[in-house]
């Protein structure tokens, strides 16, 4: 009928405005995502002696062709026997705020290596999963390769993001355990939390894949979460020590970015005694 023509011309106006809100939003979501994954903070960052006492900095060297910042601080007290920890980032900041952590295991006689992915704290490069790859093996070469840490005594500590980077690298480089602090099972299903009007899935060009990694790995695993973690699901990190048939620590009433998480007891205890199992 004549008079539906209207209408039927508004109808069609409203789907096609839709469907370009819908484009430009998903388009929008790709391009930018690792804007939204990668946050970085820049630098230059101290030097190592001004916040580690004891500490060094260093340079690593990835295989394309990246320099990148590092602070090795060696462990003390009659406890330091060569074990050593790689310390992997979780995806805002710069090692400087992980420096406390540093502090108190070299204190417990752990070696700790604190060192920045590409794009963080004024190093070269742009963030990908790839790139993050990459750079952690730069860190792991730099401890075997130039200080002499046995692969026996090394332990990878990944943080939420850094998980998913040591866990790819245990699969290829076992270490003599694995420490991992808040991770997902891969970063869509955190995502996918939220971001619930989109299809992270299918958009993600990083993946991180945890709980693949952790059920390839054969090195030991420990699992340290908060049980109040509003960015990534406790119920997340619970699965990824169940796929690796992981020692799992909880951190009652602890929040993702709560201090007891980046340099508490429980986590500090948990990276000790991971080293001396």
């Amino acid at each position: 009928m004549a008079w539906n023509r209207p209408l039927r011309r508004r109808l069609l106006l409203a789907a096609a405005i839709a469907v370009t809100i819908a484009i430009v939003v998903l388009g929008g979501a790709y391009a930018w995502q690792r804007k939204l994954i990668y946050l970085p903070s820049g630098g230059p960052v101290p030097a190592a002696a001004e916040v580690l006492p004891g500490g060094r900095d260093v340079t690593l060297h990835t295989t394309d062709g990246l320099e990148l910042g590092a602070w090795f601080l060696p462990g003390r007290g009659p406890r330091a026997d060569g074990r050593a920890v790689l310390v992997a980032n979780g995806n805002a900041g710069n090692r400087q705020a992980r420096a406390p952590l540093a502090r108190a295991l070299s204190a417990r006689g752990l070696a700790v290596l604190l060192f920045d992915y590409r794009g963080y704290g004024g190093n070269p490069g742009s963030p990908s999963e790839s790139g993050l790859a990459a750079d952690v093996r730069a860190a792991r070469d730099y401890l075997v390769g130039t200080v002499g840490v046995p692969t026996e005594r090394l332990v990878y500590f990944g943080e939420s993001l850094g998980a998913g980077v040591v866990a790819e690298l245990a699969t290829e480089h076992p270490p003599a355990a694995l420490v991992l602090r808040s991770p997902f099972t891969d970063l869509a299903a955190v995502g996918q939390r939220h971001y619930p009007f989109l299809p992270v899935r299918l958009l993600l060009k990083d993946t991180y894949p945890v709980l693949r990694h952790v059920s390839r790995s054969q090195a030991p695993l420990t699992v340290v979460y908060g049980s109040a973690d509003s960015i990534v699901p406790p119920g997340q990190s619970r699965a990824v020590a169940r796929a690796g048939e992981g020692r799992l620590v909880e951190v009652p009433g602890a929040g993702h970015n709560d201090p007891v998480l980046l340099d508490g007891p429980l986590l500090v205890d948990a990276i000790v005694r991971a080293s001396t199992d």
